[in-house]
């Protein structure tokens, strides 16, 4: 069935989706950021560029040599923008963010961060923050943080807020402001020095403590020619048939860094009430996402968990598309995607942001968690977890960029990519299963040998470089905001 796009967003459909991964019997598993030394441009002192006369004070800024509890890459961090200042000179005493790095630091109860971007006039740039609160911290369905991104004039670029919701269980969350530089946008379009603001939504009755922070900074290369600047008149806003056959067994990630690939096919895990687990699927130009996930019975326990299993989507620049949630009331729960568009650069254009954010090929990430709370109830687990992914489409060409994103090749999905999904989804390239699958189909497979190391290798460089609900199923899509 195809509708018109600004009808399809109005009839986006209740969803929920889950990813299965390997958790290990014991507690879940904390969030992982990438590899390699972090960055902390997060000032003892870094004043609010939003609010003239504002008396400079960051007391809970990260200090350079406090221990990461995320098991980060060691290395004595590198201090950012340690200047103070108020009224108009504390825009420039701000911590610098530059595009292609990954920055660590911290969230305090009611905390606002302030940063700083020095922008050419033809680069679109992207803010993402993940805020990683620790297992045992209290959160309700209002908190969570925000993105704001200004020019200096304190005009709006964009405004995103993300928060706990209906699963009113700590784990990753994440927001994304964006400064773009497209044709008939009238604000932020020229160079200059601009100003991201993160701010944490705190509740009442939600814990103190402090939330470890994430940002990663994006740049996105202007086109080499011009492009439709609307969004596609029509696309396919039907359910997408839900992918069967016999689930392989797919240990889920620990963060976005780790997130395991996933291609089209039936995977399955197991995870633990707090737990969550991070894929990653590559969806190329013209190609439309979909996903259905499972959440096995309990073997014992009653009553009802709301919100009990969430997926989250993210797109490439880790911007959040789209949400679903599904209860539990120990019985089989099932819970699906809803509707997306085909991936394309106009659908920056469009009405619905979980369509503008889609506007790009590469790696989309499904986040899965299951609430804590979910123990109480059922017990301790653990779970099991069927993700039924499909990707619909030939891939197309790109739009024809004008240059190499930060960092470089986050816009694009090559052949290895492919293969590294569905090569591991065969189970058979994962440490010493693969070697134990390969021993029992015989000694004389050097071919399919060469094949795995092959993943292996592609694996490694990929990581140093840097439906319905039987309970009833729900999406959010409308929850967050983000305006640009």
């Amino acid at each position: 069935m195809t509708v018109p796009v600004t009808l399809a967003a109005a009839l986006l459909l209740p969803a929920v989706m889950t990813g299965p991964s390997a958790l290990a019997v014991g507690t879940p598993r904390p969030y992982a950021p990438g590899a390699g030394t972090p960055e902390y441009p997060f000032a003892a002192a870094t004043p609010d560029p939003y609010t003239p006369g504002a008396v400079a004070s960051r007391p809970y800024a990260l200090a350079a040599a406090t221990p990461d509890p995320y098991g980060s890459a060691g290395g004595t961090p590198a201090a950012l923008g340690t200047g103070a200042g108020t009224g108009a000179g504390a825009a420039a005493d701000a911590g610098r963010l530059e595009p292609g790095r990954t920055y660590r630091g911290s969230l305090p109860r009611g905390g606002r961060l302030s940063y700083r971007l020095d922008l050419d006039a033809t680069s679109t740039v992207y803010v993402s923050a993940t805020a990683l609160p620790g297992a045992g911290t209290t959160v309700s369905a209002t908190d969570g943080l925000s993105v704001s991104v200004r020019d200096a004039h304190g005009e709006s670029c964009s405004y995103q807020a993300t928060r706990f919701a209906a699963s009113r269980s700590p784990h990753p969350i994440a927001a994304w402001g964006v400064r773009e530089a497209s044709p008939g946008r009238a604000l932020c379009r020229g160079a200059g020095t601009y100003h991201v603001l993160v701010e944490r939504i705190s509740a009442t009755g939600s814990s103190p403590d402090t939330w470890p922070l994430e940002l990663s900074v994006v740049s996105e290369p202007p086109l080499g020619r011009a492009a439709a600047t609307k969004p596609p008149a029509s696309w396919d806003s039907a359910s997408p048939r839900p992918v069967t056959g016999e689930p392989a067994d797919r240990p889920g990630g620990t963060g976005f860094e780790h997130a395991t690939p996933v291609g089209q096919g039936v995977w399955q895990d197991r995870i633990r009430p707090g737990g969550t687990l991070f894929y990653r699927v590559p969806v190329d130009w013209a190609q439309q996402l979909g996903a259905v996930a499972d959440l096995a019975g309990a073997n014992g326990g009653s009553g009802y968990a709301d919100g009990a299993l969430t997926l989250s989507l993210y797109n490439p620049v880790r911007g959040y598309v789209e949400e679903a949630y599904a209860g539990y009331s120990g019985r089989p729960a099932s819970a699906a995607l809803a509707p997306l568009p085909p991936v394309a650069y106009a659908n920056r254009y469009g009405f619905a942001d979980q369509a503008k954010a889609m506007r790009f090929a590469g790696s989309y990430y499904l986040v899965v968690h299951l609430a804590a709370q979910t123990a109480q109830a059922f017990g301790e687990g653990p779970y099991g977890l069927t993700l039924r992914v499909r990707v619909d489409g030939t891939a197309g060409t790109g739009p024809g960029y004008a240059g190499r994103s930060e960092p470089q090749g986050l816009f694009e999905v090559t052949a290895g990519d492919r293969g590294e999904a569905s090569a591991r989804g065969a189970g058979a390239v994962d440490g010493s299963t693969g070697l134990r699958l390969l021993a029992v189909g015989g000694i004389g497979t050097g071919t399919a040998l060469l094949a795995v190391l092959g993943v292996w290798t592609l694996t490694a460089r990929r990581r140093a470089a840097a439906g319905a609900d039987v309970d009833g199923s729900h999406s959010r899509t409308s929850a967050h905001r983000p305006t640009a």
